[in-house]
């Protein structure tokens, strides 16, 4: 099981710490939310945190790219040095090309589904893709209620993901309970904030402890 820290969710004040905190707590993808404020009604990361996290860590690093035309940016994200770039097809006028764009640049590629993106609607895409981000929230804040209804996406996912090659990690309000409900269905990892990891009692190690397990 993939466990992706949510950046957006970390104390700012010490964000290099948290990073090396997490990175030995057994963290495997950093998570980092780029928003321009126009796709999603917020505003997220910058390239200075990008900089900052890849100077603390040797581990992956993904951006969840929640922006209008991101095949513009492919270039930029990728010479920052992250490992895997996620898109929301309907923010792309042509999608395959910037996929195509990505992997070019020797990134994974991978796309984010929203509640309301039908399977129907990325199912073309999915050979093309290294990872398929599930939101279960609506995009843009943190703190939001898990929509439940989605999990039917998600075990339509799981079949077509024993017929094509991409890893499924799940976005948005996700709790232990969850984590423990969808690994056993065949989600591959999932994105944690406040839910489950960043403002607790216990220690980072302590957490991904019971995670893993």
């Amino acid at each position: 099981m993939l466990i992706c820290p949510s950046m957006m969710c970390a104390n700012f004040d010490s964000l290099q710490k948290e990073v090396r905190e997490l990175d030995i707590a057994g963290a495997d993808i950093f998570h980092i939310d780029i928003m321009d404020g126009h796709f999603v009604p917020n505003f997220g990361m910058g390239l200075q945190d990008i900089e900052a996290i890849k100077k603390a860590t040797k581990k992956q690093v993904d951006v969840h790219l929640m922006i209008s035309n991101p095949g513009d940016y492919i270039e930029l994200f990728a010479g920052f040095g992250v490992d895997i770039i996620y898109i929301h097809p309907e923010s792309d006028n042509h999608p395959t090309r910037t996929l195509d764009k990505i992997k070019e640049k020797g990134k994974k590629a991978g796309i984010a589904i929203n509640p309301g993106t039908s399977i129907h609607q990325i199912e073309e895409l999915l050979l093309l893709v290294d990872y398929v981000l599930v939101m279960t929230v609506n995009p843009g804040f943190s703190g939001q209620k898990y929509l439940n209804y989605v999990d039917e996406k998600i075990i339509k996912l799981v079949n077509l993901k024993n017929e094509n090659s991409f890893e499924i990690i799940v976005d948005g309000a996700v709790s232990p309970a969850v984590m423990k409900k969808l690994s056993g269905i065949g989600v591959d990892g999932f994105v944690l904030g406040t839910s489950a990891l960043f403002g607790k009692k216990q220690k980072y190690t302590e957490l991904m402890k019971n995670f893993k397990s």
